[in-house]
């Protein structure tokens, strides 16, 4: 009988600390999860698992400390979700559980804002950063090439699989932070201006203070494996948009964990965390 109430105990344990990583917000009817990623150390860039497929923007491969909890869509922004929050929907290709696209960067910021006004809280874009730690898996990091694992195929939509258009989210595998989609399926915008790494560490990096171009992570629907790498770059002017381009959401550790403690939500939102 101890044995069996110690493993309760620890079972219960586990459980809170695993369902604790994990907000879910409804947004007009509409729900969508946030996932917990402790801050760490990693090296961001072309590491070694990206070998030669690894391009010059990529280099040189440089350490980057995180300081700070942060939390990240565990999917990319779906079009029921963006239909909810912007009463439209701008995605050439259809479906409610697809990833909204065809979104500039101005785009997500006008949805962003929207969304903080209906949920109260201080939703943002990814930094660069912070999008290729989650996406390497945090402090969890196998070191694969792409999120979540080293073949393509089980874990992105890209060009050799998606018959050539966008596909539900989170029907791929996840990575080891249960992230869906970081490899593949849309390009996400990032809260960055595009430009050059430097050789020296960095500390909660933001990117280059002014630029032409944002960053893009992920890969796409259309586009190659080696586009779909961990530590591939794109960018592209904030004002572009295409059946490539959507975005994930992500926010400050503060705002989410008090969600819990929100007791008179806005009518149009509600919110329920763990």
């Amino acid at each position: 009988m101890k044995k069996a109430a110690l493993f309760l105990v620890l079972f219960m344990t586990v459980t809170s600390v695993t369902f604790a990583q994990f907000k879910t917000f409804t947004v007009n009817g509409v729900s969508f999860t946030m996932v917990r990623v402790e801050g760490g150390t990693f090296t961001m860039g072309a590491t070694r698992e990206q070998d030669s497929d690894a391009y010059d923007d990529e280099k040189p491969a440089h350490s980057v400390t995180l300081t700070n909890v942060f939390y990240i869509g565990q999917t990319e922004v779906t079009q029921a979700l963006w239909q909810a929050v912007m009463g439209s929907n701008p995605s050439k290709h259809r479906g409610g559980n697809l990833p909204v696209e065809n979104v500039s960067w101005d785009d997500c910021q006008t949805f962003i804002r929207k969304l903080n006004s209906l949920t109260d809280k201080c939703f943002r874009l990814p930094t660069e950063a912070e999008w290729e730690f989650a996406a390497r898996g945090g402090n969890r990091s196998r070191n694969y090439k792409y999120s979540g694992g080293n073949d393509i195929n089980t874990v992105a939509w890209h060009i050799g699989n998606s018959g050539r258009q966008t596909h539900d989210v989170a029907t791929k595998s996840p990575n080891e932070l249960g992230l869906y989609d970081m490899s593949g399926n849309v390009w996400e915008w990032r809260e960055d201006w595009y430009g050059d790494y430097g050789r020296g560490s960095q500390t909660d990096p933001t990117g280059h203070s002014s630029g032409s171009f944002r960053v893009l992570r992920g890969g796409g629907w259309d586009l190659h494996a080696r586009d779909c790498r961990v530590s591939a770059r794109n960018s592209y002017m904030p004002l572009y948009h295409s059946s490539y381009g959507g975005l994930r959401l992500a926010s400050y550790k503060a705002p989410i964990d008090a969600a819990d403690a929100v007791l008179d939500a806005p009518k149009e939102a509600k919110m329920s965390g763990e």
